[in-house]
Formats: structure tokens, C-alpha cells, sequence
């Protein structure tokens, strides 16, 4: 299994994801289908929030025991929020032709911005599997405490999955191809050529580095979060996954920034993952681990043995089976995507980037039937 789904809080952690997802979808629907709702969701609410950021850590709103500052006060947490809007204000300028989204340099920006998180995400991967080798000397495993307050088994698995993620930057072709759909009031951003096959490769990679990184949190960032756009894209939306995939992540970081009791505390709290060998039989939750972790990390010994030492303690055994096997099929769905994206570039003698290469498929041709000409 790659999640401890069983026992009694199992019945409330399927409430949670099916929640999770449905409003998510619901939420891309308000932000995508007009101005107005866009506006709101992607630079009205972010403002607000960002007032209420800044006035929590000057001691208002509860101060330190504010839920935002007490657990999500990482700098990575509120990067992610702002890069995933960006994203999507950006998306809005191109498909309203808004500005500088009329020009023709600006249909750059899409694969720049994807691009630029996947290399976040990649160092990430690597820091994880340095901080393993800092400890034991080699890439077989070993517990870390990172500063979101979780406890990562880093290992080869990540370098695999690093690996995995630079392939992927390389196989979103036709980047400078994006239209604006002729559906009533110009709803989606379309990039046609990111097709069923770049999806797929993302979303396995993806889902792999949130359950390598974000262990605690993969439940929903990792198997909610990722789905959702690409069930939209798959029944009604399609031609727009990248707009759907921005605009989800940036709806759930702004509610996991502002409710993280959501997933770490409440009955809804996240599953975790099989890595935590042992830790639902023992009744061990994840606010549990987020307090072990972020003490471990406040004290400056987070990239120590001391994390392994405390993980035993609490009567947990690695089992990292599932993420090795995960980055084994990451990175082979990656090398087949742009084995074939090779093929096809060489069969048209086009650059794939500057030129669309899956005219020929389904995915695409019914993207552009939503297309204005």
C-alpha cells in the first residue's frame, strides 16, 4: 500500500479526499469560467491573504499560536502559493489577452513558470538525498527533520526522481502554441500539445516528489491535488491542464496556509504514507510527527542521526519499498515520454518546442476543436 489507509480514522480520511478534491474542481470552475471569478480567486483573495500574512507574524490574529504562523511558516509554503498565482494571473493574461499577454514573447511564460517549480521541486529532491548521505555516507536511506516539520527517509529514490524531473521540463513541446478557447466569455488558456502524454509523466513524477518531500501531506498535495485537473482536462475541460493544475495549487496552498489543522490535526488528518512503518498501528498521528520534526529542526539538528534515533523511538520502521518503486516508474514514464517526443520531432525534422508535435492525436485535436481560429 502506499498509504496507512485502515483503522478507525480510514473512513475520515476518504471524507477528507473526496472533499479535498470536489471542492478543488469546484473552486477551478468559479476561477476559470469568468473575469469576474477569476479576479476574485486569483488576485482578490490572494491580497486579503496577504494583508492577513503579514499583520499575523506583527502579533494580530493570535500572533505565534496563529495556525499559519505557528505551522506553516516555511518559506517554501508561501513561495509555492505566490509562484502557483503568479501562474495562474499570468495564465489569465494570456487567455483575456490582457497587457503583455498579447505579446508574442509572453507564450513563453507557461513552460518558464512550470519549468522553474519543476527545478524547485528537483533541488528539493536533492537536498533530501544529500542530507541522507550526510548521515550514513551512501544513498541507502536515512531520517531527516526538514523545516516544514516532517520527517523524510531520503535516499537514491530521490536522485531517481530528481533525475525524472529534468527529463520532464524537456517534454512539454508546442510551448509557444496556446490559444484562448471559444467557450462563452474566453475561459481557458489551451496548450494543445500537452497531451495525455506529458500529463501522465508529470502527475507520476509530481505525485512522487510530494510523497518523498511532503510525506505528511502527499494524501492530499499528492493524490487530490494532482487528479483533479487531470479530471477535468479528461471529461470536460481539455486543452487546459496546465490553467486547471496552476489554479488548484494555488486554491489549496491558500486553504492549507490558512487551515493546516485541516490536514495535520482534525479528523480529516492526512494518511500517511507506508514509509511511516507502523505508525497508524501505534496510534501515532501526523501532528505527532510534525512535533517531533519541527523540534528536532528548531534545535539545528535536523540533518542529524538524531532523527533516525527519535523515528525509532516512537516505534516507527523505514519502509521506503513503495518510494523506490514509485521513482523506478517516474523515471521510465519520463524516458518513454520523451523517447517519443524524439521520435516525433525527428519523424516532422521540427524542433519540438517552437513546433506542436501530437497534432496527430485525440487529446490534441479535440483541444483545438475548442480553440478560436
Amino acid at each position: 500500500m502506499l498509504f496507512q489507509l485502515y483503522g478507525n480514522s480510514a473512513a475520515m480520511q476518504l471524507v477528507g479526499w473526496v472533499l479535498v478534491f470536489v471542492g478543488l474542481i469546484l473552486m477551478n470552475e468559479i476561477g476559470r469560467r469568468t473575469k469576474l471569478g477569476g479576479m476574485i480567486v486569483f488576485v482578490v483573495i490572494p491580497c486579503i491573504l496577504t494583508i492577513y500574512f503579514i499583520l499575523a507574524h506583527l502579533g494580530m490574529f493570535g500572533g505565534k499560536a496563529n495556525p499559519t504562523v505557528a505551522y506553516m511558516d516555511g518559506w517554501f509554503h508561501y513561495f509555492k502559493l505566490y509562484a502557483a498565482d503568479i501562474g495562474c494571473v499570468g495564465f489569465m493574461m494570456i487567455k483575456y489577452k490582457w497587457g503583455i499577454g498579447k505579446e508574442k514573447w509572453f507564450a513563453w511564460f507557461p513552460w518558464a513558470i512550470v519549468a522553474a517549480n519543476i527545478m524547485i521541486a528537483n533541488v528539493s529532491d536533492m537536498e533530501s538525498a544529500l542530507a541522507a548521505f550526510s548521515i550514513t555516507g551512501n544513498l541507502s536511506g536515512a531520517w531527516w527533520a526538514s523545516n516544514e516539520g516532517v520527517f523524510i527517509y531520503g535516499g537514491w529514490w530521490n536522485v531517481v526522481n530528481a533525475i525524472a524531473g529534468m527529463i520532464n521540463i524537456f517534454c512539454m513541446t508546442g510551448c509557444v502554441h496556446l490559444y484562448t478557447s471559444k467557450d462563452k466569455n474566453h475561459a481557458d488558456m489551451l496548450w494543445p500539445d500537452m497531451t495525455v502524454w506529458f500529463i501522465l509523466a508529470y502527475d507520476v513524477w509530481n505525485f512522487e516528489y510530494t510523497y518523498l518531500n511532503l510525506p505528511t501531506h502527499s494524501w492530499y498535495c499528492g493524490v487530490a491535488l494532482l487528479l483533479a485537473p487531470t479530471f477535468a482536462n479528461a471529461f470536460w475541460n481539455k486543452g487546459a491542464w496546465i490553467q486547471n493544475r496552476a489554479n488548484t495549487l494555488a486554491i489549496w496552498c491558500m486553504w492549507a496556509q490558512v487551515v493546516p489543522f485541516f490536514q495535520l490535526g482534525s479528523r480529516f488528518a492526512a494518511a500517511l504514507p507506508s514509509v511511516y512503518g507502523g505508525a497508524t498501528q501505534a496510534g501515532i498521528t501526523t501532528m505527532d510527527l510534525y512535533e517531533k520534526a519541527i523540534n528536532l529542526y528548531n534545535s539545528g539538528a535536523g540533518k542529524t542521526a538524531q532523527a533516525g534515533e527519535i523515528i525509532s523511538s516512537m516505534g516507527i520502521t523505514a519502509d521506503p519499498r513503495m518510494q523506490g518503486f514509485v521513482a523506478i516508474l517516474s523515471i521510465a514514464i519520463n524516458v518513454i515520454c520523451i523517447a517519443e517526443i524524439i521520435k516525433r520531432s525527428v519523424k516532422l525534422g521540427k524542433s519540438p518546442y517552437s513546433h506542436e508535435v501530437f497534432k496527430d492525436t485525440k487529446d490534441f485535436q479535440l483541444a483545438m476543436e475548442r480553440a478560436e481560429q
